[in-house]
């Protein structure tokens, strides 16, 4: 077992969300991600925020979730654009389950640039 050093005072310590254990995804993995949210059928969500509120339970949610669609490119332009309007957040990608009426996934897609 291995201990991973995190701490409250140092966010990009910080652990949470889907693989946030492993390295960031390659865009090839990203893709893939989505993809899978895609087949599901899960309805892509895209939320952000600031390093230290993280470990909060609600984030800022980007534009309305994307009800039905299933074009992993036009999913993935709009991660890019979150991000690109807010640099210095963390994003997140939900795969919203009509059915569970739940979040079938959430995964952190960007890490804040420091």
């Amino acid at each position: 077992m291995q201990d991973y050093k995190s701490s409250l005072s140092n966010t990009d310590s910080r652990k949470f969300e889907t693989f946030s254990y492993l390295p960031t995804f390659s865009d090839e993995q990203l893709r893939k991600q989505v993809q899978y949210i895609v087949n599901k059928g899960w309805n892509p969500s895209i939320e952000h925020t600031e390093p230290e509120n993280a470990s909060d339970t609600y984030w800022y949610m980007w534009k309305l979730p994307l009800f039905g669609e299933s074009d992993v490119d036009v999913i993935i332009k709009e991660l890019e654009a979150c991000r690109a309007a807010h640099p210095n957040n963390h994003v997140r990608l939900l795969g919203l389950d009509n059915f569970a009426q739940c979040a079938g996934t959430s995964m952190v897609v960007y890490r804040a640039k420091t």
